[in-house]
């Protein structure tokens, strides 16, 4: 009797878009749709669409065209319920690559110039040391307006839930475009958002990282990586002293080794001086190359695009619930390397393998 007045009650109430059509945690048949929605970006096969959109369930609502550096998304809907945003990742174009060279950090909130009549808002994190890429940021800047044009007039015709996915470089974007759904008035409060980033490189440091996963809690956002896969270990990362929280016992060295006698206290301030020293060079060095010398290439992309100021930081952290796919011996036997092909790990084909050998469905 109460499952029935439940399901009554839920029917009454899905008009309002109080009853969620989606369920935290990883959802393997969800995940190999998604995977199959997203080989629509990068080549036309008219079997698979027929496939998806045959029986009704799955229906292509938009395709918005090329913008920022090769950046692309398409949105679908599922049962008529579901809106589903499919941010597309790293294609052949040189510019679509400069997009994840161009990592040097900005903060998680503040805006970018895009040309001289566009300034791009955001706000992608609470904290207000976090951090995330700057070349995704770009890449956000691009395609968030329209996003949230097409998620208004889905809300409009009913569709309360949503599943942001992307692979690769479509996954760090999809990161940005959860945080930035958090934190902006654009759209209804209330609304469900479920996050798959598939194969995703780290989109900020551990304040962003940490925000994230506290606004995503409780299993609405997966982090799916390949074991065998490099991407997902980009960018690369250092972290210094100013990388940490403030209160930490490497402040304040003299306190720390204050007790040691002379020649103990000097031989460990001085070799601790010179790792510190190191880092923050480290650093630098990064942020000049990955920043400032990239974004003059991206210039000639994007003409109008003022540089932004970089944050003195180069953490880079994952971020969401993992769901590791470990590789085996046949997937190997599947998969070789052959000493050129160094994305045979990265492409949507094995992630699709793997979820399949581990988590069965029909």
């Amino acid at each position: 009797m109460g499952r029935i007045l439940l399901l009554y009650v839920c029917l009454w109430f899905s008009s309002f878009g109080y009853c969620q059509e989606l369920a935290p945690g990883f959802d393997a048949s969800e995940y190999l749709e998604l995977i199959q929605l997203g080989k629509q970006q990068y080549f036309s096969d008219q079997h698979l669409l027929d496939s998806l959109t045959s029986a009704g369930k799955f229906k292509k609502v938009y395709a918005s065209p090329e913008m920022g550096l090769k950046n692309q998304w398409d949105y679908w809907e599922r049962d008529g319920s579901v809106g589903i945003v499919v941010i597309r990742g790293t294609v052949s174009d040189p510019a679509s690559w400069l997009e994840n060279l161009y990592a040097a950090s900005v903060p998680a909130k503040g805006s970018l110039q895009i040309n001289d009549s566009t300034r791009f808002d955001y706000t992608l994190a609470a904290n207000a040391k976090a951090k995330v890429h700057v070349g995704w940021t770009f890449g956000l800047a691009h395609l968030m307006p329209d996003i949230v044009k097409q998620l208004k007039a889905a809300y409009a015709r009913g569709v309360h839930s949503f599943i942001l996915f992307g692979h690769s470089q479509g996954a760090a974007i999809t990161y940005l475009v959860r945080s930035y759904l958090e934190y902006s008035q654009e759209l209804p409060s209330g609304l469900v958002y479920k996050t798959y980033c598939s194969a995703p490189p780290k989109p900020g440091n551990i304040y962003y990282a940490n925000d994230f996963d506290f606004v995503t809690r409780n299993g609405w956002a997966l982090r799916v990586v390949n074991s065998e896969d490099w991407v997902p270990e980009t960018p690369f990362t250092i972290q210094t002293l100013k990388d940490m929280n403030e209160v930490n016992p490497f402040g304040n060295v003299d306190a720390v080794f204050g007790k040691q006698k002379w020649p103990v206290r000097w031989f460990l301030k001085s070799k601790y001086r010179k790792m510190d020293k190191v880092t923050r060079k480290a650093e630098k060095t990064y942020r000049k190359t990955l920043g400032n010398l990239l974004y003059s290439r991206v210039k000639v992309a994007a003409p109008g695009f003022k540089e932004p100021e970089y944050s003195h930081s180069m953490q880079y952290m994952t971020a969401g619930l993992p769901i590791v796919l470990a590789a085996d011996s046949s997937y190997q036997q599947h998969f070789p390397f052959d000493g050129k092909n160094v994305f045979v790990h990265h492409n949507l084909g094995p992630y699709e393998y793997l979820v399949r050998l581990y988590y069965p469905v029909k």
